[in-house]
């Protein structure tokens, strides 16, 4: 089994800065893709920012230029910075990765999830 925590939410004022971390533990064989995605009460799951092996990330629109998102393969960690937040990047912010374990079986997982809220 593959499990993912994330780390870092909290309240910060607008224009304010945080940084989250995903930690991935367990069976893993490789992470072919990791992402950050957000889900604000009463609307649906979206993607912020994603980062594949070998690939260029992908950033949402509504983030591209003030978020950056990162990995260390060694330590099977993803970061994501987020500076000049805005109260609109208020929500709950999850991980998901997905690979292969160390049997070889491919593995599609998500985090619980921490909460961003910021203030105007």
């Amino acid at each position: 089994q593959v499990q993912l925590v994330e780390s870092g939410g909290g309240l910060v004022q607008a224009g304010g800065s945080l940084r989250l971390s995903c930690a991935a533990s367990g069976s893993i064989l490789s992470i072919n893709h990791m992402g950050w995605y957000r889900q604000a009460p009463g609307k649906q799951r979206d993607l912020v920012a994603q980062v594949t092996s070998g690939g260029s990330p992908v950033y949402a629109d509504s983030v591209r230029g003030r978020f950056t998102i990162s990995r260390d393969n060694a330590k099977n960690t993803m970061y994501l910075q987020m500076n000049s937040l805005k109260p609109e990047d208020t929500a709950v912010y999850l991980c998901r990765a997905g690979g292969r374990t160390n049997r070889l079986l491919p593995y599609d997982v998500w985090g619980r999830g921490t909460q961003v809220t910021v203030s105007s």
